[in-house]
């Protein structure tokens, strides 16, 4: 089986030509492993005392003879394309979105709540002994003031009333117009 290119080129790098002298796959594997015993050997037996007491200093020190030994060169062009497409890529951050505006009915309700507390309406006054049945009560008169219904002006809901007309300010009444009787008489 021949050799890629790539192959060939990291051949060329050890020293061992493959394109002038052909040779087999098994005799290449073997020379390859020779020449990376022979360079690893004598710094091997130092490297592996440092990497067992510090292994971050080791990897560090492997890093940096992988640098200076010129192994890591081809990686450094296709880091650089990514980084680059990285800084391309990140946008600015979207600005942050406004808090969500509350509603009236919801304003309303948290009034009407508070007038409740100061009444002794539900209980003294600072208390409310019911919370479920005043609010209950609360959004009622809320969703009556809110469609335009009349509200009775005494009791809790009076109080109420009272507390919250300003946020549904009163609204035109929608006259609706009786159609007109149209007579049709047919002739035989």
């Amino acid at each position: 089986m021949a050799f890629s290119n790539l192959e060939k080129a990291l051949l060329l790098k050890l020293g061992i030509d493959v394109a002038r002298n052909p040779v087999s796959r098994a005799a290449v594997k073997t020379a390859v492993s020779l020449v990376g015993r022979q360079a690893v050997a004598p710094t091997a037996a130092a490297g592996l005392g440092l990497a067992r007491r510090n292994p971050f200093a080791a990897t560090g020190l492997g890093a940096l003879a992988a640098y200076e030994a010129g192994l890591l060169e081809p990686l450094e062009q296709p880091f650089e394309q990514a980084v680059r497409a990285v800084d391309e890529a990140v946008v600015k951050a979207p600005a942050r979105r406004r808090k969500k505006q509350r509603t009236a009915f919801n304003r309303a309700v948290s009034e009407g709540m508070k007038a409740v507390k100061k009444s002794t309406s539900y209980g003294k006054k600072g208390t409310i002994n019911n919370a479920k049945k005043a609010f209950s009560q609360v959004t009622k008169v809320a969703s009556k003031l809110n469609k335009g219904r009349k509200v009775s002006p005494k009791g809790p809901t009076g109080v109420i009333k009272r507390a919250i007309t300003r946020f549904f300010p009163k609204k035109k009444p929608v006259r609706r117009r009786q159609s007109k009787k149209i007579d049709i008489t047919v002739n035989r």
